[in-house]
């Protein structure tokens, strides 16, 4: 788990790990700069649970420098991704997808859906992920096929491929699900795993333009691996336009916009 910023949130994070069923787990915790309030809620849980590491880098950068570091410290089998925004819905979330991968050894790793609600918990919609890995090979080029907060994957499996890129500006882990296509299949639980947090705190808005020219360079990098090249960069195009736009227009639009996104490459999506 990464923190930055959020120390309003990150507690509600912490609290969804806790609550696993699954109880074998260590929670790595970097702060990737400095903020007092996350100081102060982390040294709280870290002193409360012996499980949770919790390290600082006072200089904060990369997002993926900042995960290689708590990867390298990393002992287990399996890794979990979980953003400081975001929380697991199910208590048993993790026990069933180590059982998942422990059943499938030809799986580098497993996800699922998402209940997607704004900075103040409210419910907006729900989505799904491709379930199956021929699904997913299908829709990869053109949009993450994982909810990263939703994800574990085999430590070896992430060894080989180098770990998360730091030269990308962003959508680290989108490079990551597709690399790691290489190393075994991927399969998505057809449920909601994670509660998904889409605000303007948010990285996915406050790195727009860096994200949209991680987009190009992750479809270009992948486009003689994966299926559908042309209509991938026609969207990633336009993505990376869009991110030109005055503020105002992208506060009022974003939300609205990447609503459509994930309804046109998930299986189906419900609205509340």
């Amino acid at each position: 788990m990464l923190t930055y910023n959020r120390p309003q949130l990150i507690g509600r994070a912490v609290a969804s790990v806790v609550r696993q069923s699954c109880q074998d787990w260590e929670l790595i915790v970097v702060q990737d700069g400095s903020n007092e309030h996350t100081v102060g809620v982390m040294s709280e849980w870290a002193a409360r649970d012996g499980r949770i590491v919790y390290l600082r880098r006072d200089k904060g950068g990369n997002i993926a420098d900042a995960t290689n570091y708590g990867l390298a410290r990393a002992r287990g089998e399996y890794v979990a991704i979980l953003d400081d925004d975001d929380a697991w819905i199910d208590e048993h979330k993790l026990a069933r997808q180590v059982e998942f991968l422990d059943a499938h050894p030809d799986h580098a790793g497993c996800g699922g859906g998402a209940i997607v609600v704004d900075g103040a918990g409210a419910e907006q919609f729900r989505y799904r992920k491709p379930v199956s890995d021929a699904d997913i090979r299908r829709r990869a080029l053109y949009a993450n096929p994982m909810v990263h907060s939703t994800g574990i994957f085999r430590r070896a499996a992430l060894e080989r491929i180098g770990r998360y890129d730091a030269s990308l500006a962003g959508f680290q882990d989108w490079d990551v699900w597709l690399k790691l296509l290489g190393e075994g299949k991927l399969a998505n639980f057809d449920e909601p795993l994670v509660y998904y947090t889409l605000w303007e705190g948010g990285g996915s808005f406050s790195n727009q333009r860096r994200n949209t020219e991680s987009a190009l360079k992750i479809v270009l990098r992948h486009r003689h691996r994966l299926p559908g090249f042309a209509g991938a960069l026609a969207m990633a195009t336009a993505y990376y336009l869009y991110s030109f736009l005055p503020v105002s227009v992208k506060q009022a639009t974003y939300q609205t916009l990447s609503r459509l996104k994930k309804q046109f490459f998930a299986p189906r999506v419900s609205a509340t």
